[in-house]
Protein backbone atom coordinates (compact mmCIF):
# COMPACT_ATOMS: atom_id res chain seq x y z
CA UNK A 1 0.00 0.00 0.00
CA UNK A 2 2.44 2.72 0.97
CA UNK A 3 6.00 2.93 -0.14
CA UNK A 4 8.86 2.40 2.60
CA UNK A 5 11.47 4.93 2.27
CA UNK A 6 14.84 4.58 3.39
CA UNK A 7 16.70 6.57 6.54
CA UNK A 8 18.95 7.70 4.04
CA UNK A 9 15.72 8.56 1.49
CA UNK A 10 14.42 10.51 4.37
CA UNK A 11 17.44 12.07 4.99
CA UNK A 12 17.80 13.41 1.51
CA UNK A 13 14.27 15.03 1.15
CA UNK A 14 15.28 17.00 4.80
CA UNK A 15 18.39 18.08 3.07
CA UNK A 16 16.77 19.26 -0.04
CA UNK A 17 13.92 21.10 2.27
CA UNK A 18 16.39 22.39 4.38
CA UNK A 19 18.75 23.94 1.34
CA UNK A 20 15.34 25.13 0.05
CA UNK A 21 14.53 27.37 2.82
CA UNK A 22 18.11 28.24 2.92
CA UNK A 23 18.30 29.83 -0.85
CA UNK A 24 14.73 31.52 -0.04
CA UNK A 25 16.41 33.52 2.69
CA UNK A 26 19.95 34.44 0.58
CA UNK A 27 17.47 35.56 -2.23
CA UNK A 28 15.21 37.47 -0.21
CA UNK A 29 18.38 39.32 1.11
CA UNK A 30 19.86 39.42 -2.67
CA UNK A 31 16.48 41.28 -4.11
CA UNK A 32 15.41 43.09 -0.76
CA UNK A 33 19.05 44.69 -1.08
CA UNK A 34 18.19 45.78 -4.61
CA UNK A 35 14.65 47.13 -3.57
CA UNK A 36 16.00 49.57 -0.89
CA UNK A 37 18.67 50.68 -3.44
CA UNK A 38 15.98 51.79 -5.96
CA UNK A 39 13.67 53.06 -3.37
CA UNK A 40 16.79 55.23 -1.80
CA UNK A 41 17.30 56.55 -5.20
CA UNK A 42 14.08 57.65 -6.13
CA UNK A 43 13.56 58.82 -2.85
CA UNK A 44 14.78 62.91 -2.70
CA UNK A 45 17.37 63.80 -0.02
CA UNK A 46 20.38 61.78 1.44
CA UNK A 47 19.39 58.63 3.41
CA UNK A 48 22.28 57.79 6.01
CA UNK A 49 21.70 53.57 5.60
CA UNK A 50 24.41 50.79 6.05
CA UNK A 51 24.05 48.19 3.85
CA UNK A 52 21.84 45.78 6.66
CA UNK A 53 19.16 48.45 6.90
CA UNK A 54 19.16 48.66 2.83
CA UNK A 55 18.68 45.16 2.67
CA UNK A 56 16.32 44.91 5.68
CA UNK A 57 14.21 48.18 3.64
CA UNK A 58 13.95 46.13 0.78
CA UNK A 59 12.41 43.29 2.81
CA UNK A 60 10.12 45.35 5.02
CA UNK A 61 9.67 47.16 1.85
CA UNK A 62 7.97 43.61 -0.12
CA UNK A 63 6.23 42.73 2.83
CA UNK A 64 4.43 46.18 3.15
CA UNK A 65 3.79 45.78 -0.57
CA UNK A 66 2.45 42.26 -0.15
CA UNK A 67 -0.53 43.45 2.02
CA UNK A 68 -1.12 46.73 -0.52
CA UNK A 69 -1.36 43.69 -2.79
CA UNK A 70 -3.69 41.96 -0.79
CA UNK A 71 -6.19 45.00 -0.56
CA UNK A 72 -6.48 44.19 -4.26
CA UNK A 73 -6.29 41.04 -5.28
CA UNK A 74 -6.70 37.65 -2.96
CA UNK A 75 -3.58 35.12 -2.79
CA UNK A 76 -3.57 32.03 -3.35
CA UNK A 77 -5.19 29.40 -1.44
CA UNK A 78 -2.70 28.46 1.59
CA UNK A 79 -0.20 30.94 0.85
CA UNK A 80 0.79 32.87 4.10
CA UNK A 81 1.14 36.23 1.92
CA UNK A 82 0.94 37.76 -0.87
CA UNK A 83 3.63 37.86 -3.28
CA UNK A 84 4.16 41.79 -4.02
CA UNK A 85 6.52 41.54 -7.07
CA UNK A 86 8.99 44.26 -7.53
CA UNK A 87 7.03 47.32 -8.26
CA UNK A 88 4.51 46.64 -5.19
CA UNK A 89 7.80 46.09 -3.23
CA UNK A 90 9.65 49.07 -3.86
CA UNK A 91 6.72 51.58 -3.72
CA UNK A 92 6.21 49.51 0.05
CA UNK A 93 9.88 50.37 0.57
CA UNK A 94 9.04 54.05 -0.37
CA UNK A 95 6.95 54.08 1.57
CA UNK A 96 8.96 52.88 5.08
CA UNK A 97 11.46 55.11 3.76
CA UNK A 98 8.96 58.24 3.85
CA UNK A 99 8.12 57.39 7.44
CA UNK A 100 11.55 56.59 8.30
CA UNK A 101 12.51 60.28 7.23
CA UNK A 102 9.68 61.66 9.13
CA UNK A 103 10.43 59.89 12.49
CA UNK A 104 14.72 60.36 11.93
CA UNK A 105 14.03 64.72 12.13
Amino acid sequence: MFAERSPGAIFQIHVLTKNKSMLHIIWSIIVGFFVGLIARAIMPGAQHLTFIMTALLGIAGSIVGGLIARVFSKPEPGSKFHPAGLILSIIGALILLFIWGKLAT
